[in-house]
């Protein structure tokens, strides 16, 4: 049962970063689904495009915000794994990212657009979230 007091309790690093990363990601999946249904067909390709493509960046960053903040007011242990989950996946992005950009230089490789490198980082950190467990 909860009591008074505890509802007036601040919220938890995690319940903070789930609500701005919900908020953040839920503006993102709107604004790509606004170009889906063509409601930008007016400013593609033109100086307003920027517009689109900034806000689009914008969103990203703030969810990139988001994950520093929840390194920042969680405890050291839940801090440690973000930061190392983070880090590897980076790395891997990066490395990935690298690798298929020469691949589309010297071997033909079909080329990537650069936003994907966003949600290949992501799938990389579920991938090693699993398997860090330690904060040394």
């Amino acid at each position: 049962m909860h009591t008074h007091a505890e509802s007036l309790r601040a919220p938890t690093p995690g319940r903070t970063y789930l609500i701005r990363t919900m908020s953040l990601m839920s503006a993102y999946v709107l604004v790509h689904a606004a170009a889906i249904a063509g409601l930008f067909d007016g400013v593609l390709g033109q100086p307003a495009g920027w517009a689109v493509a900034a806000l689009a960046a914008l969103l990203v960053a703030g969810q990139i915000w988001a994950t520093l903040r929840l390194m920042a007011h969680s405890d050291e242990y839940v801090r440690v794994i973000v930061a190392k989950c983070f880090i590897l996946a980076a790395g891997a992005t990066m490395a990935l990212w690298t690798a298929w950009g020469f691949g589309e230089t010297y071997a033909a490789a079909p080329h990537l657009p650069g936003w994907l490198v966003y949600p290949v980082f992501w799938g990389i950190y579920a991938l090693v979230s699993p398997f860090v467990r330690t904060s040394h």
